[in-house]
């Protein structure tokens, strides 16, 4: 049976369901969980560790908030670099296996080249140890009807530039000067 709500239980369920996800996106994206992963790949590229920022956690809780109705694996087109995860459902996703995902990706990047392996994915990885990055911050949301999770870190400034490598020591790196 369907039953109509007045418009303040309507709005009164709406948030509810929107504390749901962001009470999980907020347990989900304690900042070490997310953070030291990142620490640890950059560090043995020679990389400065990223800082943790408010504002990019804020926007990444945002999208993942939106995301939690389909966990569909879509970019959120947003100001900054960012990186996307779905997890399957009753795996018991965290923050640390989305990173290890995009991490592990270093094994399809030849640095020389500045490719991905063929037929392999490796943007995840170059967008976690872009040197230019300089701060994250990430969220994750269980999926509406328990479908999984999703996890989306952001970065700032966001890497991946097209022809340039993510750090130096890896074919065509480049400098950018500090804007002021």
């Amino acid at each position: 049976m369907v039953r109509s709500l007045d418009g303040t239980a309507a709005l009164f369920t709406l948030c509810l369901v929107f504390l749901g996800h962001r009470a999980f996106a907020n347990k989900s994206s304690h900042k070490a969980a997310f953070l030291q992963p990142h620490i640890a790949a950059r560090a043995e590229v020679g990389v400065a560790k990223l800082s943790w920022n408010a504002t990019l956690a804020a926007y990444a809780r945002r999208y993942a908030g939106q995301r939690s109705r389909d966990c569909d694996l879509v970019h959120s087109r947003g100001p900054y670099g960012e990186n996307i995860s779905w997890g399957s459902a009753g795996r018991g996703w965290a923050a640390g296996d989305a990173v290890a995902s995009w991490v592990k990706e270093k094994a399809n990047y030849d640095c020389e080249s500045n490719r991905c392996a063929r037929r392999r994915k490796c943007g995840h990885y170059t967008q976690v140890v872009w040197a230019k990055t300089r701060r994250v911050g990430c969220a994750a949301v269980e999926c509406d009807g328990g479908a999984g999770t999703f996890i989306t870190c952001s970065y700032d400034p966001p890497g991946n530039v097209n022809g340039k490598s993510p750090y130096p020591g890896c074919g065509r790196y480049y400098e950018v000067a500090a804007v002021q």
